[in-house]
């Protein structure tokens, strides 16, 4: 530990007494689903950097479809790999060794450090994968203990869910294999968190209530002096502490997991900046982060749509990734907006990315069964010439490269540096078309060890001859800060705007947002009564 860059002077003495070999863990389970463990979790990761320690996240079992690619070329949790990122350390696929990625027909993919395991029914899941998936997570924490001072572990919906508990690999089973004690996070803006905390203490076993340490209350709105009379009738019916009450906040600039996330743009009053986009919301989006460098631009006004009729006349149209590509271009169908699409793409500016790539080309092709029936064969939107063909097996890669489409030549666009992820099953080819079009990027994989294969180049995305029309599988694409400001002037010269300069660092926006958020959290919480739980070898 580098005690030079310690805050809190009550930390600098070590975590364990002198000859302790593991990291010490900690963890954050919650009353519900979304009631912020995610996001206290990546405080706490936040807040140990600052505090001079090596730390890591850890989630055993995480259910989201927006992941995140490892350097490696692996796939975890979204919200895993950005508390990586407050943690300033690369994510492994053992800070989340469990990913299952919700489908069709009640079946979702399980991924095993990374890569696709299999399909499985809840009911499968259940009998034949949890009773043998003890070995992995616990061995995965293990190797995160081995190899940093404490390791911030992240539970799943809540630790009193009677029905999941018997096979539980994500809350009170796996603090007990992992020596950690409990913060126990609730949320009060959706009321009754008195009843919530102690109906959860009173479903847990008495084992299981001796490990939570303290109570966390977050979203609080208004006078916390209002609120004491409770914390103390809390704290007095417990006899566990109530360690912070956290405000609410609803401008953290911190990524979201899950698509709920995007609950909080419905009714939302929208500035009404120069330039409007559209956002198509998919019933099965995935990777919708791609979208939140465009919303922290200064000219930019983001829209998600559902039906034809919030469409109006944007600027831009985006549809973005989705877990499913054939059966959310059939939901475009049934409710219009796919018709509405190519009716605004005739003069309007369309962008695909992933999913919404593969929707924008003439056919899709599912031979194997991956995504439907085996064989079945559905017309895209016909506004690219190419066609997609699934495969069995998944492409997660990470990729950096340039826009290499000729027809950008005397653009900023053109040459411009890119680098992203891919995490696709589907193969997209040209088709002989009557429709013109090339190439949009030319990229570079990674290998094993993340570092750039020599020599491995290929072509990504496709360019319509008409300039405004284009699709691509690399995730991450506005998130190049020269690529995303010379698109959006692209737009404004459309509209006769004059062209900003590209002043927004997004990735540097990103680490101020980390210390944002710790600070604001370090404010209230108790974190002195943190380190002495920490400092509680081996409970």
């Amino acid at each position: 530990m580098n005690v030079d860059k310690v805050k809190n002077a009550s930390v600098r003495v070590p975590l364990c007494e002198e000859g302790g070999s593991k990291g010490r863990t900690i963890m954050l389970q919650g009353t519900a689903s979304d009631v912020g463990k995610s996001v206290v979790t990546t405080a706490l990761c936040r807040i140990f950097k600052q505090d001079g320690y090596d730390v890591a996240p850890f989630k055993s079992q995480n259910m989201a479809l927006n992941s995140y690619v490892t350097p490696d070329g692996k796939e975890i949790g979204r919200a895993q790999g950005v508390q990586a990122e407050a943690c300033g350390i690369m994510a492994t696929t053992d800070m989340n060794p469990v990913l299952i990625k919700p489908m069709k027909d009640m079946q979702s993919q399980v991924v095993v450090h990374g890569k696709p395991y299999m399909n499985l029914s809840a009911s499968d899941y259940r009998t034949r994968f949890l009773p043998e998936a003890k070995r992995t997570v616990v061995d995965a924490v293990n190797r995160l203990r081995a190899a940093y001072d404490i390791i911030v572990m992240e539970g799943a919906g809540s630790p009193a869910e009677i029905n999941l508990k018997q096979n539980d690999i994500v809350n009170m089973n796996m603090a007990a294999w992992a020596e950690a004690p409990v913060l126990l996070v609730a949320d009060i803006d959706r009321g009754g968190v008195f009843a919530s905390i102690v109906g959860t203490l009173e479903l847990l076993e008495p084992h299981e209530r001796e490990r939570v340490q303290g109570f966390i209350i977050n979203k609080f709105r208004g006078d916390v002096t209002l609120l004491q009379p409770g914390l103390d009738w809390l704290e007095e019916r417990t006899g566990i502490p109530v360690l912070g009450v956290l405000p609410y906040a609803d401008d953290l600039d911190i990524e979201a997991e899950d698509s709920v996330a995007l609950e909080q743009w419905k009714g939302k009053v929208l500035p009404e900046n120069d330039l409007d986009i559209a956002v198509v919301a998919l019933p099965r989006i995935s990777n919708f982060t791609d979208i939140d460098p465009l919303a922290a631009e200064r000219d930019v006004r983001i829209r998600y749509i559902r039906r034809p009729q919030e469409l109006g006349a944007p600027d831009a149209i985006i549809i973005p990734g989705t877990k499913s590509t054939m059966a959310d271009l059939q939901w475009l169908n049934e409710n219009g907006l796919a018709e509405a699409v190519m009716s605004y793409a005739k003069d309007g500016v369309v962008v695909g990315i992933c999913g919404g790539y593969q929707m924008l080309g003439e056919r899709l092709l599912d031979p194997y069964g991956a995504e439907a029936e085996a064989g079945t064969v559905m017309d895209g939107l016909a506004l690219l010439p190419m066609e997609t063909e699934f495969a069995t097996d998944k492409r997660t890669e990470r990729v950096q490269g340039t826009v290499s489409a000729s027809m950008l030549r005397d653009t900023p666009l053109y040459r411009c540096r890119m680098e992203g992820y891919e995490i696709h099953m589907g193969r997209s080819v040209q088709t002989k078309s009557d429709i013109a079009a090339e190439p949009l990027l030319k990229l570079q994989a990674n290998g094993e060890d993340g570092a750039v294969l020599d020599g491995y180049d290929s072509y990504d995305g496709m360019l319509h001859a008409n300039g405004r029309i284009m699709g691509t599988y690399m995730h991450g694409l506005f998130h190049n800060d020269g690529f995303r400001r010379g698109w959006l002037n692209g737009l404004r010269q459309a509209k006769g705007l004059a062209p900003l300069p590209s002043d927004l660092n997004f990735g540097a926006q990103r680490e101020a947002a980390f210390d944002r958020l710790a600070d604001a959290v370090r404010e209230h919480l108790d974190m002195d009564r943190i380190y002495r739980i920490l400092r509680e070898c081996g409970r």
